[in-house]
């Protein structure tokens, strides 16, 4: 099991963040109409490089387990907005549309490899 997390890196993690800011970025494009809602994100760089063996809680032996993602609810940070609207609402449409459409362009990134991960894989395990 280490060795296929080895094989994998930071990818399996960074996919799990990549869907969860999907989520967020989704709740916040749906309720762009919604008086007094708050935008939220997450900061993918920081909480990512938490989860790197080189963050704060390195290992020091390959057979320890590596720190995973923590992906708590208070670890949200909200948008200040740049034209905040009289109702309160804070989510800008624009920018929610742009930062959810580079985020899906970076899974399917990340899945793209992960994909050409197993497949180098599974290629080894037949002897191709």
């Amino acid at each position: 099991m280490d060795g296929i997390r080895q094989h994998f890196g930071i990818h399996d993690e960074a996919l799990a963040l990549r869907s969860k800011r999907n989520d967020i970025l989704a709740s916040n494009i749906a309720n762009s109409a919604t008086p007094h809602f708050k935008a939220r994100d997450i900061d993918f760089e920081a909480t990512l490089a938490k989860a790197m063996p080189s963050g704060p809680l390195a290992t020091t032996n390959e057979r320890h387990v590596a720190q995973p993602v923590n992906m708590r609810a208070d670890r949200l940070q909200y948008r200040d907005p740049v034209n905040p609207s009289l109702d309160g609402n804070t989510v800008e449409l624009a920018v929610e549309q742009m930062q959810f459409s580079e985020n899906v362009v970076r899974y399917q990134t990340s899945l793209t490899f992960m994909n050409r991960k197993v497949s180098g894989l599974l290629s080894a395990i037949k002897g191709e």
